[in-house]
Parts: C-alpha cells; structure tokens; sequence
C-alpha cells in the first residue's frame, strides 16, 4: 500500500510539472502576443481618456470601472470564444481577418496624421466621438460608456485577432489557445484601464500635492494637526511636494499629447506590419525583404546600437507602408465610397447622412 501510495504522489508530482510548464508556457504566448499587440494598447490607453471628459472628478473612476467591465465583457465573452470557433471552423480566415484589422488600424492613424496636418470640421473613425445629446447627466454618462465601449470591441477584436494569429503559430492545443487569450485579454484589460485611471487622476492629485503645506504629517495620519503647525519634515518636504504637483498639472496634457502621438504612430506601425507580414504569407515578399535589407543595412552603420537600429528601421518602414495605405483608404472612403452612396441614396439619404461636427 505504501508503494503504491508513493507511486500515486510520484504520479501527482509529474502532473504538476508538466501542469507548471503549461502554464510557463501559456505565460510565455501570452507575453509574446501582448507585445505584438502593443500598439493597439497604446492607441487604447490614448483614447480612453476623452471619454470621461466633462464629469465630476468623483464619477472618473467610476467610469472608467463601468469601461473597463464592458471591456473585459468584450474579449471574454464575446471575442474569445468567436476566436476559438475560426481557429477550429476555418483557420484559413485569421490571415484575411487581421489583414482587413490591421487596414483599419491604418486607416485610422492616417486619418489622425490628416487631422493633425489639414483640420477640419467634421472628425471620423473611433477617435471623433460626436457631441453627447442633451438629457440628464445620467443620460449623457450612459451614451458615453455605450460609446466607449463600443470603441473598444473595435479595439479589442484586433488584440485578440493578434492574439490568435501568435498563438496558432505556435501550438495547437486548444486548451493553450484558450488559455493565453484569457490571459492576453485580462492582462490587457487591467494594464490600460488601470494607466487611464491613473492619466485620469493625476491633476487631481497634483492640485492635492500642490496645496497640502503639510505632506508629511499627511503622510503619518496627522491632517488635522498639521493643519495648525507644521513640522521640520513638513517645511522640508512641502517644496518638493508642491513642485511635483504643478509638474503633474502644467505635464499632464502635454503627456496626454504625446500618447496621443506615440498610440498613431503605433496604429501606423502595427498595422503596416500585419499588411506586409500578410502579403508575405500570400507570396508577396518584396515589401518585406526590402524592409529587413534597410533595416539590416541601417544596423550596419550604427554597429554599436545595431539591434536597436534595426527594430527602429523597420517600425519605421512599417509605419511607412501603413502611412500610404490608410491615406489611399481615406481617400477612398471619403471622396469615392461616400460621394457615390450619397448619389444613391438620393437628396434624403444624403440629408440623413451627413456626418457630425
């Protein structure tokens, strides 16, 4: 009895093993398609926050609670297991699917390089979001979450889309497929909403550090006392304090403008890879083999940083190429597909259908 008592713990021991490799395993995919996916993050943690423009500072997080739910709804309930069932009815339709994904995401980034270059009135695609309609704050809090959440199944289709095609390449276990979407979907989730609530808060908290004269006593518990005399720690801590407040405060658009910056250049970049990577995929290596022969060539002038050098080539390259194609798309779109549709829906359809400013 004893023997086999032992063979049975030896048994449980392998499993466990094995079960710890599973999921080192899953760990490792899973880290592998969030980075692959960063730009879309990027773009998401950037567009998130205009969504709680206009509300008091004590509904923000709230909010962002309710986004973040939806969000994590979207992936979890609705986009995983739609993933799972192409990779098991039709796998052939992943390339086709983040092909079309990633023309959107490049469509999307130029059409924010064309806003930034020639402003105009009318704004389209995820990041123009029309005037919330007059009603209640309630209301006007409702439609902003629909609306937020709605861009991010957008968003989130392309996470998990990437998702997908890392982990298909990789193995076949339905289980481990299941199981790094899970986590690629959850990790996401967490680490943009919980960067939006901290973009969010952060005046707030520079206003807060800005006016306390007494952090330290703060700090310790002691509000109330520091209130009528401060410390020695106070009076050495308040300058710092009160200088890192107004460096959150003037910082905080400036950073929100550079995110902005950083999550189109990402779209362009991300989406331009998925196409060129696609074309290769479809016998058209010529756009690939020319961005790896320039970014080998670039790392080869610059020795010393020569894996850095590469990378940056061939974002760059991507982006490129992401760049002209969403410009061809936009110009596609807006002066052929939706001058003709508006000539076939005739004077009332064209009424119906012009866009908000």
């Amino acid at each position: 009895m004893s023997t086999g008592l032992i063979a049975l713990l030896d048994d449980v021991a392998a499993l466990a093993k094995v079960a710890a490799a599973s999921l080192d395993d899953a760990a490792g995919q899973a880290a592998r398609a969030g980075a692959k996916a960063a730009g879309v993050v990027v773009d998401d943690a950037a567009v998130t926050p205009r969504y709680v423009v206009g509300f008091t500072a004590e509904r923000e997080l709230p909010i962002i609670g309710r986004i973040a739910l939806g969000s994590l709804k979207n992936k979890l309930l609705y986009l995983l297991p739609a993933a799972l069932l192409l990779s098991l009815v039709a796998p052939w339709a992943i390339t086709p699917l983040l092909m079309l994904g990633g023309a959107f995401l490049c469509y999307e980034g130029a059409e924010k390089v064309i806003e930034a270059v020639w402003p105009h009135a009318a704004h389209h695609g995820h990041g123009g979001e029309p005037p919330g309609p007059a009603g209640t704050p309630h209301q006007f809090e409702e439609q902003k979450v629909r609306s937020a959440i709605k861009t991010d199944l957008i968003l989130s289709a392309e996470i998990m889309a990437i998702t997908l095609s890392t982990v298909a390449a990789e193995t076949s276990s339905f289980w481990t497929q299941v199981l790094v979407l899970a986590l690629v979907g959850a990790g996401i989730t967490v680490l943009v909403y919980g960067a939006v609530a901290l973009i969010v808060k952060a005046d707030d908290a520079g206003v807060a550090l800005a006016q306390n004269g007494a952090p330290a006593s703060t700090l310790l518990g002691l509000r109330g006392r520091a209130t009528t005399a401060r410390g020695g720690a106070d009076r050495a801590l308040a300058p710092l304090t009160r200088a890192l407040g107004r460096g959150l405060v003037i910082g905080m658009p400036i950073f929100l403008r550079l995110l902005a910056l950083v999550g189109t250049a990402a779209m362009l970049w991300v989406g331009g890879g998925i196409i060129v990577h696609g074309l290769e995929e479809y016998g058209l290596p010529g756009i690939g083999h020319a961005i790896h022969d320039a970014a080998a060539a670039a790392a080869h002038a610059v020795p010393v940083a020569g894996a850095a050098i590469e990378w940056l080539a061939t974002a760059a390259a991507s982006g490129l190429v992401g760049l002209v194609l969403g410009v061809l798309i936009v110009v596609l779109i807006h002066q052929v597909a939706q001058p003709v549709l508006a000539r076939l829906r005739g004077p009332a359809g064209r009424a119906a259908g012009t866009p908000h400013t």
